[in-house]
């Protein structure tokens, strides 16, 4: 069986400006980055803002498992399946960062027949978007520490006091080494203190990038970031340093979305990638816009399962940017299913009808929580080799009979859009209905701590949550300095409705511990830093980065 790489590089790839000719737009409306590759126009984008929307489908999924679900792969062939059928869709996607391509999970541009192109480069350099966020956090960190240096007044009057200053530095890579650093080490350099890198999807610049409405919207946001205190006691933002300007210019070309295609010959807005476990998961606002303007559907995914991603989509995003999903599908496999009932990762191929059952209580709790936001759902069982008829029959069954939504059987990695059409006629049908009624899961009025509680309550299913002493003391403070509004942003594992990743299924009545709260004030979130997540994480013990090369004919081998 060839690999996903192998199926790409055999694919014809079609010159981009035709896939922006099916969209209507003009080679004027896109900036080429070669043959396949373009980013939509600033003048395109501000063009794209009075025309109607179309319907946004969200693609989600049980808890993830080392057994794999197919969320990309499966909101790829379904925007292939929905052109398919006649319904003109865009499908809009995050980019892949480089630390889970070179870690454990591999590349994110899907699989098989259901593949984004030229997933090389995507799952690699791509536009540059992701080095321009990482510069543009860096500069602020420069900033900062030569603002130290030279004990420079602020726009507050006083200088930053160095206790105080919360503003790490990021790197797109996954290294535990960097979590926790030494700086301003040496005579003549800024004053010594500890800091430390997260990784670049973590970065509040990423999350600023892509919740911003456009550039002026970018730009406030940016001026917006907290960064420590001044001598007086007084909050220190970015603009107060003067940073804001200059973290924007490296962000102009990163702020347009990026043009790219299919195997299937469907176009894809690929744009932003903060992680679901430790920001909020979802692409560009700008590229969802831009997708629901330029087609029928828009087709978009968010990270991870259902209580990390799609809540977070329908919590944060979704109410920043005005959108209300009109269907959700909710992604599972019948491999995952077991493990979540308890399998053993060698068994998974063995038929257990027992273990399967108690897995299904895992997809059950996911449906039930997407249906708490007025959304309807149908679920797409991705069909793995190795898997039997009566599996795939119970699974139906249990969608059917107990939860009271339609599920089908994608055989997209194999087959292309032919093996998701019904899938897809599903989610049309759905969203022509008009069943949606849309609704966040808390009033933004709602105290922090309350908010905090809901999601564990309502999602995780949860006893409560056991703040930490210092976390307590911080939300409170956030509350007395007019932050009690925002919205509140999980860090927490994605293996897991509990604090714990070595916890399947779907238990009940657990506490989530909460050990630190964050504001990211340019954002517009507060995160909560749950049990042991961290943000910066760490490579396995065996690397993908291991089995990646290159052939002597400049090919990439080994990417997945």
């Amino acid at each position: 069986m060839p690999t996903d790489i192998e199926i790409a590089q055999a694919a014809t790839l079609r010159p981009i400006a035709e896939i922006a000719a099916a969209l209507g737009l003009g080679e004027a409306d896109i900036e080429p980055y070669g043959h396949a590759i373009a980013k939509l126009g600033a003048g395109t984008l501000r063009g794209l803002a009075g025309k109607p929307p179309g319907k946004l489908v969200l693609v989600t999924a049980i808890n993830p498992t080392p057994a794999g679900e197919g969320k990309t792969t499966t909101t790829i062939g379904l925007g292939d399946a929905l052109n398919r059928i006649g319904r003109r869709t865009v499908i809009a996607l995050r980019e892949p960062s480089l630390g889970p391509v070179f870690g454990r999970k591999g590349g994110a541009t899907g699989g098989g027949q259901s593949q984004v192109l030229p997933m090389e480069r995507i799952n690699l350099h791509f536009t540059g978007d992701f080095h321009a966020i990482t510069s543009a956090h860096n500069l602020l960190a420069a900033l900062i520490d030569n603002a130290l240096h030279y004990r420079t007044k602020t726009a507050t009057g006083h200088a930053i006091d160095v206790r105080t200053v919360t503003w790490r530095r990021v790197l797109d890579m996954n290294d535990r080494s960097l979590r926790d650093v030494a700086i301003g080490l040496g005579a003549g350099n800024a004053p010594p203190r500890e800091s430390g890198f997260d990784i670049t999807v973590a970065s509040e610049v990423m999350a600023v990038l892509c919740l911003a409405d456009d550039l002026a919207d970018l730009q406030a946001r940016l001026a917006r970031i907290r960064i420590g205190r001044d001598e007086a006691g007084n909050a220190v933002t970015a603009g107060d340093i003067g940073a804001a300007g200059a973290m924007a210019a490296l962000l102009v070309d990163a702020m347009q979305p990026n043009l790219v295609q299919s195997i299937g010959g469907s176009p894809a807005l690929i744009h932003g990638g903060p992680f679901a476990n430790i920001a909020h998961g979802c692409n560009s606002v700008v590229a969802t816009r831009a997708a629901l303007a330029l087609g029928e559907f828009a087709v978009t995914e968010a990270g991870f399962g259902a209580d990390l991603g799609a809540e977070k989509f329908c919590n944060i995003k979704c109410r920043s940017a005005r959108l209300a999903p009109a269907v959700a599908v909710v992604v599972a496999t019948v491999r995952a299913l077991k493990f979540h009932g308890g399998a053993a990762l060698a068994d998974l191929g063995v038929e257990d009808s027992a273990v399967l059952a108690t897995g299904l209580l895992n997809l059950s709790r996911h449906v039930e929580n997407m249906a708490k936001f007025g959304v309807p759902v149908v679920v797409a069982l991705n069909a793995f080799n190795g898997d039997t008829a009566a599996e795939h029959a119970a699974v139906i069954a249990h969608c059917r009979d107990v939860l009271g939504v339609e599920a089908h059987l994608c055989r997209h990695w194999a087959e292309g859009a032919a093996g998701a059409e019904g899938l897809a006629r599903s989610v049309a049908a759905l969203a022509d209905a008009g069943t949606a009624r849309f609704r966040p899961l808390y009033p933004l009025e709602m105290p922090l701590e309350d908010k905090l509680r809901v999601i564990a309550r309502e999602i995780y299913r949860a006893a409560d949550i056991a703040l930490s002493t210092v976390a307590l003391r911080t939300l409170r403070q956030f509350a007395e300095q007019g932050f009690g509004h925002l919205p509140v942003c999980m860090a927490k594992t994605p293996y897991s409705f509990t604090a714990d990743e070595k916890v399947r299924g779907a238990t009940v009545g657990h506490i989530l511990p909460i050990r630190e709260v964050r504001l990211s004030a340019g954002a517009g979130f507060v995160v909560a830093l749950c049990g042991d997540v961290n943000t910066m994480p760490g490579l396995p013990r065996l690397p993908a980065a291991n089995h990646i090369g290159v052939s002597d004919n400049g090919h990439i081998t080994g990417l997945s």
